[in-house]
């Protein structure tokens, strides 16, 4: 995603899909079309959620690890090495690779790329933000999380957009119990986007995670009325708030059917936790090993 002259990016140069090692188990879908249809449900027994949240730390503390790869003059590229190399080191495969045919290991999301970009040859400059997604499966189950990184000294507005963005993934997790429907979790970010005029994105959303990377279940992050499944104890999905600058939800894909930038080419920031419910709310399953 290199930028173009009026400073928007374009997509880059993606090089070869990265090896993982012979004796790491792949998830089912590896090498076909697609995904096997979920089965099971969304909610967890005790043991699962633990190997879950096992999955979850091992990406969190890969994001660690590409956070002190994150400054001026580093390539998506990089970051993306640095993600799966964690991940291999500790004997997981990263989920989306080859997943639906998607060809790396962490999505890199620059700029106005809402979710979804391919790591390539970008250079990141002072003032650019960039999004790192990393899932990790190991012992058959995947955790998702993502965080928005500043490269270097960022604008006002951006470094704002950032911190509320994250405010807002914290938000939506306070709001979640057993008995109350998902779309509360999508009423407490969108509620406080609108406080500072920032666009909420409708068609990314959060969902549920575990044995399978995507199980069919939608966590909205805006108010929607349509979206009533009730949480119950033992639940896992994701929240991962999508805020844009130019207050517009709108978006375009580009032609590789993976990179989603704003239509209007204004700033976005994600943030994103896997969570279980509980009786008294929620647990974070994507802590990593320094916050736990």
């Amino acid at each position: 995603m290199p930028k173009d002259a009026s400073g928007h990016l374009v997509p880059g140069v993606v090089g070869p899909a990265p090896a993982v090692p012979r004796g790491i188990a792949r998830p089912e879908y590896v090498g076909r079309p697609g995904p096997a249809a979920h089965v099971g449900g969304d909610v967890y027994d005790a043991g699962t959620i633990e190997r879950i949240r096992r999955a979850g730390r091992i990406a969190a503390d890969a994001l660690v690890a590409v956070e002190q790869a994150v400054r001026p003059g580093a390539t998506t590229d990089e970051l993306d090495r640095v993600a799966h190399a964690f991940l291999v080191e500790h004997d997981a495969y990263p989920s989306t690779l080859g997943y639906r045919g998607y060809p790396r290991s962490s999505c890199t999301s620059v700029n106005e790329i809402i979710c979804h970009g391919i790591p390539d040859d970008t250079v990141l400059e002072e003032g650019d933000v960039v999004n790192v997604d990393v899932t990790a499966f190991v012992d058959g189950v995947h955790g998702d999380t993502n965080r928005t990184f500043r490269v270097g000294a960022v604008a006002p507005e951006v470094d704002d957009l950032v911190t509320r963005t994250e405010e807002a993934l914290h938000r939506a997790i306070r709001v979640v119990a057993p008995g109350r429907r998902v779309d509360l979790v999508g009423r407490a970010v969108e509620t406080y986007a609108r406080r500072f005029g920032y666009g909420v994105v409708r068609d990314f959303t959060g969902h549920g995670v575990g044995t399978s990377f995507h199980s069919g279940l939608v966590i909205p992050h805006h108010e929607s009325a349509s979206h009533t499944t009730e949480m119950v104890p033992g639940m896992v999905f994701t929240i991962e708030p999508m805020l844009t600058l130019g207050g517009s939800p709108d978006y375009a894909l580009w032609a590789d059917g993976w990179t989603a930038a704003t239509k209007d080419r204004s700033v976005t920031a994600q943030f994103e936790h896997t969570i279980v419910v509980t009786e008294a709310g929620a647990d974070v399953l994507t802590l990593p090993t320094t916050q736990e």
